[in-house]
């Protein structure tokens, strides 16, 4: 099959097209795009409203009023999309707040010259990320490789599974996406809850996220928290968790009491539906049950909170 030019839409879909083996066919990316870390090179093609500086409670505020209004916070820069020629556009479907908006992409696909093939992913669940490698690799000429990679995510899948299978009781555990003010966990990240072992207290598989009480989570009363910001790396992260030190209803939660909190990079992993989703599961399993799942050296390990709540001096799980 002759190569094509291909233009990403969204990190997972750039991880995707590289993990296919198809990293020469890719000439553009979102301003996000930073895996692997030789895409950061590539033409950017989007653009973000939002400031860098910006505080999370403003940028909620914001997403709020891009729901309202419905203008974009995520836009294409036409110029760049033009000169790049693209024969395809991976995009996605499943959220605007997230990423350039659905009919934002096709309009910009009609009005390139040749109209690009557009694919459109929308997983809500492990098996439909999975699922979408199949599909990405399958409409780009190299499906057997796309069967090779989808096998052996399924197969690290099992693994976890398996181990946690031996789980007499599951933990309760609540993945936090953002913190001010609080989400629950959604899509494919109450299944992961699921299949490291723990039961997700307020996040439902499948589901979108939801804007909880403070009192609410105290209430669910979890055994373990983890707190993974979506588009927030651990440092940026972090800066939040000390802003929750002095707030009376975050140091009553159970987990934050007992020394069970966790933080992990939401950016590269949990809010990130391509192939690292299921690394973002063996983080998880490893947060939640140490004692049967192993650590992996080639992945980061989550960051542990004191006992209170407060920062740690030093990162990692172990010990437990």
């Amino acid at each position: 099959m002759q190569a094509m030019r291909i233009v990403s839409l969204l990190p997972s879909a750039t991880e995707i097209v590289c993990a296919l083996g198809l990293r020469a066919q890719l000439v553009g990316v979102t301003h996000e795009c930073d895996y692997p870390p030789d895409v950061s090179s590539l033409p950017k093609v989007t653009r973000t409203l939002i400031p860098k500086d910006a505080r999370s409670g403003e940028i909620d505020q914001m997403v709020r009023e891009q729901l309202r209004s419905q203008n974009a916070l995520y836009s294409i820069d036409m110029d760049t999309l033009s000169r790049l020629k693209p024969d395809v556009i991976v995009t996605q479907t499943l959220c605007n707040v997230c990423a350039v908006a659905e009919q934002e992409v096709c309009a910009a696909a009609e009005a390139l010259p040749g109209r690009p093939i557009v694919i459109n992913l929308e997983p809500q669940t492990l098996l439909e990320v999975i699922q979408s490698v199949r599909t990405v690799g399958h409409t780009l000429g190299v499906g057997e490789t796309a069967e090779r990679v989808a096998d052996e995510l399924e197969r690290r899948v099992r693994l976890v599974r398996g181990r946690s299978r031996c789980l007499r009781n599951p933990t309760r555990v609540l993945l936090l996406e953002w913190l001010d003010p609080p989400f629950s966990s959604g899509h494919w990240n109450p299944e992961l809850v699921r299949l490291a072992g723990g039961i997700e207290v307020l996040g439902r598989e499948g589901e979108r996220s939801q804007t909880l009480t403070w009192e609410a989570v105290v209430e669910a009363a979890p055994e373990v928290v983890v707190v993974s910001c979506c588009g927030f790396d651990v440092e940026r992260t972090m800066r939040d968790i000390e802003l929750l030190g002095d707030h009376v209803h975050w140091r009553q939660i159970r987990a934050v009491r007992s020394g069970r909190t966790y933080v992990v990079d939401g950016s590269q992993y949990f809010s990130r539906p391509g192939p690292r989703l299921v690394d973002s599961l063996e983080i998880l399993a490893r947060a939640v049950h140490p004692l049967i799942h192993p650590s992996r050296a080639d992945l980061p390990q989550p960051v542990r909170l004191e006992a209170g709540g407060m920062v740690s001096k030093t990162a990692g799980i172990a010990g437990r």
